[in-house]
C-alpha cells in the first residue's frame, strides 16, 4: 500500500471512535460526530469486508431510533424551527444532539446517509438487520418527504444562511434513488428534486453562482448528466481552484484572511481572501475519474500529495495566498477523499 494512503487510513482509525462514527477532526472546534463527515470518512471502507462500513450505519440506525419521536412527527408535520430538524452535529461518545443553536436544516446529511444505507445493501453489506431499521429508513424517507426537500430552504453543506441548494436537493434525489428497492419511495419525490435541480442549474442557489458542494452532484451521487457534469467541473476549476485547495465559493468568509472585520458583510467584502479547502483537490480528482480525464485525475492527486504535511495529514485549509494552516488538522473527510481518489485512480491506470 502506498506511504499516504497508509498514513490516511491510520488518520481515519484514529479518528473513528469505538461506537464506528467519526469525530470529523481532533481540533477543539471539530471533535464532534458530524453525520456528513461520518458519511464521507466511512466510504473508503464501502467495498472492503471487514465490517467498518456496517458498524458506521448501524450505529447511525441507532441514533436514529433514539431520536424516533422527531422523526414520528416531522413526517406528519413539515419542520419549520431549526431545533425540530433532524440534527446534524452531536457530542462525540454519547452521540447526543448539542443543545447549542446551530443550522440544523441540512437535507443533504439525510439524503447522504440514505444514500451510503442503499449501497451498502447494494454492495452486499447487511447495513438494515431487523424490521425496526428498516422502518427507520422508510421514516427518513418520510422526512424529506414532508419537508418537501425540493422547496425546502436549509443550511445546506455548509451550515449557512438558509436557501434551497441544489447540492442539497442532489444528495436527497440520490440517497431516495438509492433505497426505493428496500422501502416505499413516491415516484414523484424524485421526479420534483430533478425538476429542481433541472430549474436551479447550472447554479448552487439563488445566492451562489459556483459552490464547492456541488461536486457531490458529480461524485458520489452522480445525478447529472455528462454534459452537465462537466459544466460543474468546469465552473469550480475556473473559479474556485485556487493553489492549495478550492474555496467553497465566492466571498466566503469562514477564516477568510478578513473575518476578524466580522461575517455579515456582503459577499464582495471577502472577494480574494476566502480560505483554501484542501479536500477540493482530491474531490475534483474523483470528479475526473467519474468523467474518464484520468491525466487530469492524475494532475490532482499530485496537488493533493503536495499540499500534505510530513505525517500525511491533510489540513480542512489554507489561509489565502499563504502555506498557513488552521487548526483542524488532519480533517478526516480529506483524507478519505484522497483514500478514494488514489485508489481508484491506481485501479484505473
Amino acid at each position: 500500500m502506498n506511504e499516504k494512503v497508509f498514513n490516511s487510513y491510520q488518520i481515519l482509525d484514529h479518528l473513528r471512535l469505538p461506537h464506528g462514527l467519526y469525530v470529523a477532526s481532533p481540533s477543539t472546534d471539530y471533535s464532534y460526530v458530524w453525520l456528513r463527515d461520518s458519511f464521507y470518512m466511512s466510504l473508503p471502507y464501502l467495498n472492503q469486508c471487514n465490517g467498518i462500513y456496517e458498524m458506521t450505519y448501524h450505529r447511525i440506525l441507532d441514533l436514529f431510533k433514539e431520536y424516533e419521536w422527531k422523526l414520528d412527527i416531522h413526517t406528519r408535520q413539515k419542520p419549520i424551527e431549526q431545533w425540530e430538524y433532524i440534527h446534524s452535529r452531536y457530542s462525540a461518545h454519547d452521540v447526543r444532539e448539542m443543545e447549542s443553536p446551530w443550522g440544523h436544516a441540512q437535507h443533504d446529511a439525510v439524503g447522504a446517509i440514505l444514500w451510503g444505507i442503499g449501497k451498502g445493501e447494494k454492495s452486499g453489506k447487511r447495513i438494515i438487520r431487523d424490521g425496526k431499521d428498516h422502518e427507520i429508513v422508510q421514516k427518513l424517507v418520510g422526512y424529506l418527504g414532508c419537508a418537501e426537500y425540493w422547496d425546502d430552504a436549509d443550511n445546506g453543506m455548509w451550515e449557512e444562511w438558509r436557501e434551497v441548494h441544489s447540492s442539497s436537493v442532489g444528495a436527497c434525489v440520490a440517497g431516495l434513488q438509492a433505497v426505493r428497492d428496500l422501502v416505499f419511495v413516491p415516484g414523484e419525490w424524485i421526479a420534483n428534486g430533478y425538476q429542481t435541480l433541472s430549474s436551479l442549474f447550472p447554479r448552487e442557489s439563488k445566492d451562489r453562482t459556483y459552490d464547492l458542494a456541488q461536486m457531490s452532484l458529480v461524485y458520489p451521487y452522480r445525478v447529472l448528466s455528462r454534459e452537465a457534469a462537466e459544466v460543474v467541473v468546469e465552473q469550480t476549476e475556473s473559479y474556485l481552484l485556487r493553489e492549495r485547495g478550492v474555496i467553497r465559493y465566492k466571498g466566503d468568509s469562514y477564516y477568510s484572511t478578513v473575518e476578524h472585520e466580522g461575517r455579515h458583510h456582503e459577499l464582495s467584502f471577502y472577494f480574494d481572501t476566502e480560505a483554501e479547502w484542501t479536500f477540493g483537490l482530491p474531490w475534483l480528482a474523483l470528479c475526473h475519474l467519474e468523467l474518464g480525464n484520468i491525466e487530469k485525475a492524475g494532475e490532482y492527486i499530485k496537488k493533493t500529495e503536495n499540499v500534505m504535511l510530513s505525517d500525511g495529514s491533510l489540513p480542512e485549509l489554507y489561509f489565502a495566498k499563504s502555506t498557513n494552516y488552521n487548526s483542524n488538522t488532519p480533517l478526516g473527510w480529506g483524507s478519505a477523499m484522497y483514500i478514494l481518489a488514489k485508489e481508484r485512480y491506481e485501479r484505473m491506470i
